[in-house]
């Protein structure tokens, strides 16, 4: 089909909007490993992972083999407020950068918490809501995830109660505003509300945190209140699974123009928007139905997938959650205060983890800098502030267009643009004043987190 045809944004009806979210483990050969309780070193069972998560959602975080889950119909409705969300053709960026490469975005960033995160905020809630508890504990970085789940609750009726990384509460004030104005209650973390909280700080006086102890700290909160559980924002094998509405709208919006994509890019943190875009596109490729090239964007302060160990380790740095098989750089790193706060997590999704071990798809690192240096001429393009999160992935793809402008290939490079920046102006203002730096963690910084990774038998890395 004549490329002139492909209008600028691709939406799909809301009757396209997929009914049901897609399981890519059922797919999947070497299935990620199981979770295995501290304890014991046996894998969780259901019983045991209720007692921290809602039930419904323990099924689904269990659940290898059933290809496709349906969506219920109280969140199909939710999602129709801001779903089916866009495929953008970024021509505007393809004429800038003189390339015969084609370019689309899926933009995620068309609602109030500004990301992709109200997908599994909004799944979680109503799951809660239907097994009739009074609330949910969370953590956040940027703190996306915790304006997301915030809405979801004032939805549904439940109390929110969220633990947001000290240094992006400092530096997003307007975020935690959002989540208040929704009726969560926010706390820097680590804090001195909770026992973990206080042994942090004990021992990294002044620590700007990271999303390990917010966890912890969550997971507490949880414990200690009846009619409350913890909720997650990425990592675990439901949040992805919720997130596969993403690929599959993406998917699908390809599909309509007969455009097949040769490269699928996102941003990695914890993992579930990553997981979420490339899912249906991994299923063919697993199925050899096709081929894609995968890419994986990481920041270079944060390396987990690019230097991390392949490994069973505590998914928080109060080590209270369960052990899971990941790339990590260990549960007590702690990373520098870089500005994309939502990927400043020690470890990555076992699926994600597993499918990069099997040599499925590829990881790469970029320094903040070189990043925002793309977001910057992203936006003055394409008419989008970007999140600093989602800039890893339009820095890949852009250095990937700019490939194609040396070697004439007209590939179709889709990236996923996770959110908008506009609660990110600290740190544009820091790019912009010339006065942000890179940092990268030098091989005894991160022998320091290897060290706390936790040994037994099987456990060796």
């Amino acid at each position: 089909m004549n490329t002139k045809e492909i209008p600028y944004k691709i939406y799909l009806d809301e009757q396209e909007m997929p009914k049901q979210w897609y399981n890519l483990r059922a797919d999947m050969n070497n299935k990620p490993a199981p979770l295995l309780n501290p304890s014991t070193l046996k894998p969780m069972t259901a019983e045991e992972l209720s007692q921290v998560f809602c039930e419904e959602l323990v099924k689904q975080e269990l659940d290898n083999d059933t290809p496709y889950i349906d969506i219920p119909e109280p969140i199909l409705k939710f999602y129709k407020m801001y779903r089916p969300a866009p495929l953008v053709r970024a021509y505007c960026l393809e004429e800038k950068l003189q390339t015969p490469a084609k370019i689309y975005y899926k933009f995620e960033g068309n609602n109030t918490s500004g990301s992709h995160k109200l997908n599994s905020a909004i799944a979680q809630a109503y799951y809660a809501k239907e097994q009739g508890l009074k609330g949910v504990t969370t953590e956040t970085g940027a703190g996306q995830w915790g304006t997301a789940l915030s809405m979801a609750c004032a939805y549904f009726g439940l109390d929110c109660q969220v633990y947001m990384v000290k240094c992006s509460y400092e530096q997003k004030p307007f975020r935690r505003e959002v989540m208040r104005t929704y009726g969560a209650a926010v706390t820097p973390s680590p804090s001195m509300e909770t026992e973990i909280g206080r042994k942090i700080l004990a021992e990294h006086p002044g620590t700007s945190g990271s999303l390990g102890c917010a966890i912890s700290e969550a997971v507490e909160m949880a414990a200690k209140q009846d009619g409350y559980r913890y909720v997650l924002g990425s990592v675990l094998n439901q949040v992805l699974l919720h997130q596969t509405i993403i690929g599959l709208e993406t998917k699908a919006a390809l599909d309509k123009y007969g455009v097949k994509a040769d490269m699928i890019i996102g941003c990695a943190g914890g993992g579930s928007n990553l997981g979420g875009l490339i899912s249906p596109f991994m299923g063919e490729k697993l199925r050899g139905e096709r081929d894609y090239l995968i890419i994986a964007v990481e920041p270079a302060s944060c390396p987990s997938l690019t230097r991390g160990k392949f490994a069973y380790d505590y998914c928080d740095t109060g080590m209270v959650t369960p052990l899971q098989k990941m790339y990590t750089l260990g549960s007590n790193f702690i990373p520098s205060a870089n500005h994309a706060g939502g990927l400043r997590y020690h470890g990555m999704s076992s699926i994600l983890s597993q499918l990069y071990h099997d040599g499925l798809m590829e990881a790469r690192s970029v320094e903040q800098t070189a990043v925002f240096a793309a977001a910057t001429e992203f936006a003055r393009v394409e008419g989008i502030l970007p999140a600093p999160e989602s800039a890893h992935a339009i820095y890949v793809a852009m250095e990937e267009a700019k490939k194609c402008k040396e070697t004439g290939e007209e590939k179709n490079i889709v990236f996923g643009l996770t959110g908008t920046g506009y609660f990110d102006m600290f740190a544009y203002e820091k790019f912009n004043n010339g006065t942000m730096t890179d940092y990268i963690p030098t091989d005894e910084d991160l022998k320091q987190g290897f060290d706390g990774i936790p040994r037994f038998p099987g456990n060796e890395f």
